[in-house]
């Protein structure tokens, strides 16, 4: 499809940036003995790394070893945390049966058989994903590797997408990484695609997701992209990309060798009309910190895309006030819109990750004091629930009853969003599913969590 490629030619040029192409280099699980600064640490958290990543993905790359980890602190430094497989996320139970079956000397398929047995006792598709999320052709055919939960928004899931620069060790798409295709969401057929998003056109967003969209080759996305910006898809206003690009290989923005091509296109997509954004994940400040990152931001406002930042509130990485007024700051000044404070899911290694709702909610209170009107803008600290995405507005007392305000910041019913409802206050709880209504205000968005178990 023609555009303007004279704007778009002058663009490609309009950042400032002097950087070697650099090799991108990963490490795996059987990788691990590799990484010379791994060896300088204890041998038995070494061994504790080899057997949860033989339970839980683990991949990292030479950019996040070097620029972004304070390997004077590992591991207690909080991008360590979020890369490197921790013996805390598994429970004991679970973690000395590996370790025993690694012990043991049995073969490999063995092994897979224990690490698949553990695996489906966490949780591996949270929230419906799988059960209500999955929309169906006018044939009654499932769309897999789409998701429609919410009326306005299509989630795709790119099959070449389905991987990542690095691993967060927290993150609830785990199960897209461990080779089971049982497990997988993922799709090729653009066709069917295009077919659903025609036929459906109160869908006003399309989120391409994974993974990581950005693993992909220029072409690829371009391939899957540019048909939108076809008359019957008038309807589709916005394209979000979720991606940690901007933290674990910014070098995509700035000197892969297709890296103008995907200034081009997301440049080209914005001239045509179709807002284009960029669903950045963010879980420390540092990850703002070095000079490719900062230099890929740029590029991506420059070339008319919004940055939206969002990421889960996380023991060991982030857990408190004033990392993330900080990191919010940052944003700010660099151009980034902070979008959400999640709640860790009900998922994978949620059991090290998780912080108890109650001081999600201090948390967030406390930094949102540390902001300007620009900082708050980050909606939180929310729990992507069965039901819908529930907000934690604060607590209060009703009747002398401690309680938690809530309310749905968006839901599979649409005459739910915004409504505050309450529920008992709960010191223990870290999830939605874990609340209770109210003695005397009963709430039917309790009994729609129950009927429909992320």
């Amino acid at each position: 499809m023609p555009h303007n490629s004279q704007s778009t030619r002058s663009l490609l040029h309009a950042v400032d940036f002097d950087y070697a192409p650099q090799r991108f280099t990963v490490y795996t699980s059987r990788d691990l003995d590799r990484i010379s600064q791994i060896r300088q640490l204890p041998e038995s958290l070494r061994f504790e790394m080899k057997v949860v990543s033989s339970v839980m993905p683990f991949r990292v790359n030479e950019y996040v070893l070097q620029e972004l980890i304070d390997w004077d602190r590992a591991p207690d430094d909080a991008i360590f945390q979020l890369v490197f497989p921790q013996r805390g996320m598994l429970s004991e139970r679970h973690f000395n049966r590996m370790a025993t079956a690694i012990r043991s000397g049995i073969g490999k398929q063995e092994l897979l058989a224990v690490a698949k047995e553990i695996r489906a006792d966490l949780n591996p598709h949270p929230a419906g994903q799988l059960q209500h999320n999955l929309p169906y052709d006018e044939c009654g055919e499932p769309l897999h590797g789409l998701q429609h939960k919410y009326r306005e928004t299509v989630l795709f899931f790119p099959s070449q997408g389905q991987t990542c620069h690095s691993y967060c060790t927290f993150c609830f798409r785990w199960a897209q990484f461990i080779g089971d295709k049982e497990l997988r969401m993922a799709t090729t057929e653009s066709e069917r695609l295009y077919g659903y998003l025609h036929t459906h056109p109160e869908v006003t967003d399309l989120l391409v997701t994974g993974g990581d969209p950005m693993v992909m080759k220029s072409k690829q996305l371009k391939d899957y992209l540019e048909p939108l910006l076809h008359p019957q898809f008038s309807h589709i206003q916005t394209i979000r990309i979720g991606t940690k690009a901007l933290t674990f290989w910014p070098q995509r923005f700035i000197t892969d060798e297709d890296a103008d091509e995907l200034i081009e296109l997301l440049h080209h997509l914005a001239l045509a009309g179709k807002h284009v954004a960029i669903m950045a994940h963010y879980n420390h400040w540092r990850e703002l910190s070095t000079d490719i990152a900062r230099a890929a931001i740029r590029r991506l406002r420059d070339a008319g895309v919004e940055i939206r930042s969002q990421g889960p509130l996380l023991a060991h990485i982030n857990d408190h006030a004033d990392d993330w007024a900080r990191l919010w700051n940052e944003q700010v000044k660099l151009g980034i819109v902070p979008y959400y404070m999640f709640v860790e899911r009900d998922t994978g290694a949620r059991r090290y990750f998780e912080v108890p709702l109650h001081k999600a909610w201090q948390i967030y209170r406390d930094a949102m004091k540390q902001v300007s009107g620009l900082g708050r803008t980050a909606r939180g600290p929310s729990m992507s629930a069965d039901p819908g995405k529930v907000e934690i507005q604060g607590i209060t007392e009703i009747n002398g009853e401690k309680v938690f305000v809530l309310r749905f910041i968006q839901a599979r019913d649409p005459d739910w969003v915004q409504q505050p409802f309450f529920a008992q206050y709960d010191e223990r709880a870290t999830w939605f599913d874990q609340l209770k209504p109210v003695s005397g205000l009963a709430s039917p968005f309790f009994k729609a969590a129950k009927a429909h178990p992320g």
